[in-house]
């Protein structure tokens, strides 16, 4: 039995959110997230790409443009910051938002596999 599709497009956008404003914020606080970044050993040049990334992504996301090819690299770019930026265990806050990229590393795998239906 084929999956309903009439929720894939609110799903996407939800998701997509996420990474918009997230990048968005990286570019109205550069100084702070520079310092923030290179507090985790990530160089601060690395904030614009980070940005562009995710805003650029979000956005095709929201759009529904080539969601099934950006579903993994951002299944990825969720695991990796994670590891990263996330992993004081000890910290409650940093420990949900671990968990919330995990879930949202599984919600991109499977976008990989219906894509923007």
């Amino acid at each position: 039995m084929p999956q309903p599709k009439q929720y894939h497009a609110p799903a996407r956008v939800l998701m997509a959110v996420l990474f918009v404003v997230s990048g968005v914020g990286k570019l109205a606080a550069v100084e702070g997230t520079k310092k923030y970044m290179e507090a985790f050993g990530v160089p601060g040049y690395l904030l614009w790409p980070a940005a562009a990334f995710e805003i650029g992504s979000g956005m095709a996301l929201i759009a529904g443009w080539h969601t099934r090819e950006l579903a993994v690299p951002l299944a990825a770019w969720c695991l990796l910051t994670a590891a990263i930026f996330h992993r004081d265990f000890g910290d409650q806050l940093q420990q949900i938002n671990f968990m919330k990229n995990l879930a949202m590393a599984g919600g991109f795998f499977i976008l990989a596999d219906h894509g923007m239906c």
